[in-house]
């Protein structure tokens, strides 16, 4: 109950972060740090779902969850803080994405799909690496952690 629960916890935000860039005229900062919420909250529910039988992971993701927390808030909160962070964010986005992808591939060593879904969101870690040193279009960075939230809840709710 708890993984159909999670997973469809990463679809729906999978889906919200997808439609908000296309949605309007929100900042880069606010775009950034809705996407690291998204995912914090996805780690932090994460990390109390699977404590009862992987309490190193459950560690690891909730204070991966914590950490991505501090950041989405500053980032929302306070737009000068993007300033700081202006030539590192999408590079933080990014590496973050791949932290996360990796702590995934390590939680998910005994689930049918738990490999692809590591790999899933290294790939587009480094794409978001990639597209964001090129393009740093907001909308497609944002779509790219969208779609590792639905690709990590539609293969979570394949593995049974």
């Amino acid at each position: 109950m708890k993984t159909k629960f999670v997973s469809l916890l990463a679809i729906l935000l999978g889906l919200i972060i997808i439609a908000f860039p296309v949605m309007g005229v929100i900042g880069v900062s606010s775009l950034i740090g809705l996407s690291i919420l998204l995912i914090s909250i996805y780690l932090l529910v994460i990390g109390v779902s699977i404590i009862d039988y992987n309490t190193r992971g459950a560690i690891l993701d909730l204070f991966l969850g914590i950490v991505l927390l501090l950041l989405s808030i500053c980032l929302i909160f306070h737009p000068a803080f993007l300033g700081f962070l202006t030539e590192i964010s999408l590079y933080l986005a990014g590496i973050m994405l791949i932290i996360v992808s990796v702590a995934s591939l390590i939680n998910n060593r005994n689930s049918r799909y738990g490999f692809y879904i590591g790999i899933a969101g290294i790939i587009l870690g480094l794409l978001y690496i990639i597209i964001g040193t090129y393009i740093a279009n907001p909308i497609i960075l944002g779509t790219l952690i969208g779609i590792w939230l639905v690709i990590n809840g539609i293969l979570k709710l394949m593995d049974r």
